[in-house]
């Protein structure tokens, strides 16, 4: 009885309210396709990018190591006898020449002993001139005249060595250089082949390097050679290859490669070298970054950025110099070449230039600009010594 009259009362109810709940659901959902359209719309973030300019610049290969500068001529000045030293002639850092005096020794026996054999060999002489004569009257036999003869020569040789041991009580100096160091002071007694001196010629340096196999038809004498010592800061030296060993070490798997420098008084023997040798060079070459390059194992490719999106290409490397390497395929002049944000890419990302223009294009107007410079200058000075002559005349 009263559930027929409830019934009636809740119908009506019910549905208002789901009408309701309809519409806030219709509401709620009504957005999603819109929002959706515009996110088409707008597209993938751009990732952004910093880019450089292929170009063309100078390029040269090079096989670059360390080496420590040595001296083309040292000596160790050793006695060649005992003795004294009376008197010490030179010092450390002074310069010698080959056969200057460097120390005198005391002399006394040396000098007696040379007396001495002196005497005998003219006593032997004056011996075998009369033999001789008597030998022609058949006086003396031919035996007796041989062996004056022998003792003779025999007593030469005696003066020759007696002299040559008084010509060692004075040292000096085996080759011209620079006295490096000195091991004697006056009064002290020096035995025989003790070190004394050492002389360093240092107006040739060299640098011996051990290279790997691989390089050897790259190298050959003749070669320039820029060096950068560690002790002068912010020079650089240049010199040649100077010899080339023809076989391999087995053991190693390298062969010797010595470098030559001139002694200018800054470079010194002892000094750690950086040395970077030059055998082929490329006037004009297509040149990138070296941090355009993907390092991901693959093969070398680069990123191009054309019309706002990135392409992975892939390209052909040639020299290596410095932070430019050659280009021998995949990309063209005036192509941009991404240098920074790589990680970020994909194949067709959309990408945003950021920064100026690339480096290659900086490096050349660079170029330019300095050899106008350059070339200014040297018009500048040849009117100024044209209007100098101009004015003696």
């Amino acid at each position: 009885m009263h559930t027929k009259r409830i019934l009636p009362a809740v119908g009506p109810l019910l549905a208002v309210v789901l009408a309701s709940t309809a519409a806030f659901v219709s509401g709620c959902g009504g957005g999603g396709p819109a929002n959706a359209r515009e996110a088409e719309q707008k597209g993938p973030e751009a990732v952004p990018v910093e880019v450089a300019e292929v170009g063309r610049r100078t390029i040269a290969a090079s096989y670059a190591s360390t080496a420590t500068l040595e001296a083309r001529a040292e000596s160790q000045v050793v006695a060649k006898t005992s003795g004294v030293a009376l008197e010490v002639l030179v010092e450390e850092g002074q310069e010698v020449r080959a056969g200057q005096p460097l120390v005198r020794l005391d002399a006394d026996r040396a000098r007696l002993q040379a007396a001495q054999s002196t005497a005998q060999l003219r006593k032997l002489e004056a011996n075998y001139e009369r033999a001789r004569q008597l030998a022609a009257q058949q006086m003396v036999s031919a035996n007796d005249l041989d062996q004056l003869r022998y003792d003779l020569e025999n007593a030469r040789a005696t003066n020759r060595l007696t002299n040559l041991e008084l010509s060692y009580t004075t040292v000096v100096a085996p080759i011209s250089g620079v006295i490096a160091s000195r091991d004697i002071k006056p009064g002290n007694f020096v035995q025989i082949n003790s070190p004394i001196f050492r002389i360093v010629d240092s107006s040739r340096l060299e640098a011996t390097l051990n290279v790997p196999e691989r390089e050897i038809a790259k190298l050959r004498p003749g070669q320039q050679v820029e060096l950068v010592a560690d002790a002068l800061p912010g020079k650089r030296f240049t010199g040649v290859v100077d010899r080339v060993a023809p076989v391999v070490d087995t053991g190693t798997g390298t062969f010797r490669v010595v470098a030559s420098f001139a002694g200018d008084g800054e470079l010194q023997p002892g000094m750690f070298s950086r040395l970077s040798i030059n055998y082929d060079q490329r006037a004009d070459a297509l040149v990138v970054p070296r941090e355009a390059l993907i390092e991901d194992g693959g093969d070398p490719a680069l990123y191009v950025v054309r019309d706002g999106t990135a392409s992975r290409v892939a390209v052909q490397l040639g020299y290596a110099d410095g932070g430019w390497v050659e280009v021998r395929s995949g990309v063209e002049p005036g192509d941009k070449v991404v240098v920074a944000g790589k990680s970020a890419l994909r194949e067709g990302s959309a990408v945003q230039v950021i920064g100026g223009e690339g480096a290659v294009a900086q490096d050349a107007r660079a170029g330019d600009k300095a050899d106008a410079k350059a070339d200014a200058k040297a018009d500048a000075k040849a009117d100024a010594k044209a209007d100098a002559k101009r004015a003696g005349n």
